[in-house]
């Protein structure tokens, strides 16, 4: 696994295959790279910053 960080854009990406990317699918923040197989190449999570910090602050919640 792979993962990139683009500051200027606020990208953070997760590179969990080298396989050929065929379609992605948009969900709020994430989109997900498939191949045509529909297993996950590339998963980016859109506004990095905000996202993280959403997420530490539900799990500081649930404990």
């Amino acid at each position: 696994m792979k993962v990139t960080y683009e500051p200027e854009d606020d990208v953070l990406m997760y590179e969990v295959s080298d396989e050929p990317i065929d379609h992605a699918e948009e969900m709020d923040s994430v989109i997900i790279h498939f191949t045509k197989e529909d297993k996950p190449v590339l998963l980016e999570i859109l506004d990095a910053s905000k996202f993280l910090s959403k997420t530490i602050q539900a799990t500081k919640k649930a404990h």
